[in-house]
């Protein structure tokens, strides 16, 4: 396989494997989309060069924002300015585009939403760049729910807003990765106790609450933060095991990143620096996986790619640098 290979994911097909990963561009107006915001995307978009532009993570609930200018997908309202992106992109190519979906449960804006912050457990957890965070509010089961369904009728606006699919943000230190990581999920219920199946429990009420809403036609991604590389944090084996879960609840591909550790890794550099993690999740599951992590080379990307390494590369600070980087290296 290469870069410039076409790759279908169920109700979706891209016209080659570069994507461009979530990253935040702070360019929001208190969660309203900007004439900036739809400039940035339509720039990389343009030309069709990228086959899947996946946007910074919107928040689903105000108790679960970020930052400041963090994108809203909690309300309704918020319909018209998503679709003013959507068609942005669009209409300068064949660029498809996804949402990620996101609750910052114990990482939430404290200061901004005026909201207690909420999480699996009533620990303060270190988050990647995040400092002196309170201790958030242990959530109920109810509260789990409530939550799960607040995914839902965010997927249920992005359908409406015309995005090509959702991407169930659980990397970096948010909600969702929170639950995941044995470093900030000690619950005694079935939602923690240390088993992998426990601890992706409330993945698979959130994957299967947003497949209700927006039907079998749409496709639903995972960013996994597969390990957080920390003493104690979960691990490349929970990865794997994470990843066949959600396989079989439903979700159309896997996007690999870190945990606890954020983005990068301290005890592996270069490109590709969670090929080990990608590889193995691969040979796990039947739908396709994305590697991102220092590619900032087309050799580099076909070389993971031949390497099996995973089935498409994600070009992050390139492409945020360098709006053209696709149409230079993929003409």
């Amino acid at each position: 396989m290469n870069l410039k290979d076409p790759i279908s994911m169920h109700a979706l097909t891209l016209t080659n494997r570069l994507v461009m990963p979530p990253m935040a561009t702070n360019k929001s107006d208190n969660g309203v989309v900007t004439e900036a915001l739809c400039q940035h995307y339509e720039a990389r978009a343009r030309g069709g060069y990228i086959g899947l532009i996946i946007t910074e993570h919107s928040y689903v609930d105000v108790q679960g924002k970020a930052s400041p200018q963090q994108i809203s997908i909690a309300s309704d309202e918020a319909i018209e300015g998503l679709h003013t992106l959507t068609d942005a992109v669009h209409h300068v190519g064949s660029t498809k585009i996804i949402a990620q979906l996101n609750h910052a449960g114990a990482a939430a804006d404290l200061a901004g939403t005026g909201l207690m912050t909420v999480g699996p457990s009533a620990i303060v957890i270190q988050h990647p760049w995040k400092k002196d965070l309170p201790v958030p509010h242990e959530l109920t089961k109810a509260e789990i729910s409530e939550i799960a369904g607040k995914f839902a009728a965010a997927a249920g606006r992005a359908k409406k807003a015309g995005y090509d699919g959702v991407e169930i943000h659980s990397a970096h230190g948010y909600l969702l990765n929170q639950f995941y990581s044995p470093l900030t999920n000690v619950r005694h219920d079935e939602y923690g106790g240390g088993s992998v199946e426990n601890r992706t429990r409330f993945h698979v009420e959130v994957i299967e609450a947003v497949r209700r809403a927006v039907g079998s036609d749409f496709t639903v991604a995972v960013r996994l933060g597969g390990a957080d590389f920390m003493e104690g944090g979960s691990t490349i084996a929970d990865s794997v095991a994470a990843a066949a879960i959600f396989e079989r609840a439903g979700v159309d591909f896997i996007d690999m990143s870190g945990g606890m550790c954020g983005y990068v890794r301290k005890d592996k550099t270069g490109p590709g620096y969670f090929s080990d993690m990608t590889a193995a999740v691969k040979k796990a599951v039947s739908i396709p996986v994305i590697l991102t992590g220092g590619i900032t080379t087309r050799e580099a990307a076909e070389q993971l790619l031949q390497a099996q390494a995973a089935d498409l590369i994600g070009v992050g600070r390139a492409l945020l640098q360098d709006p053209l980087w696709g149409q230079k290296n993929m003409q």
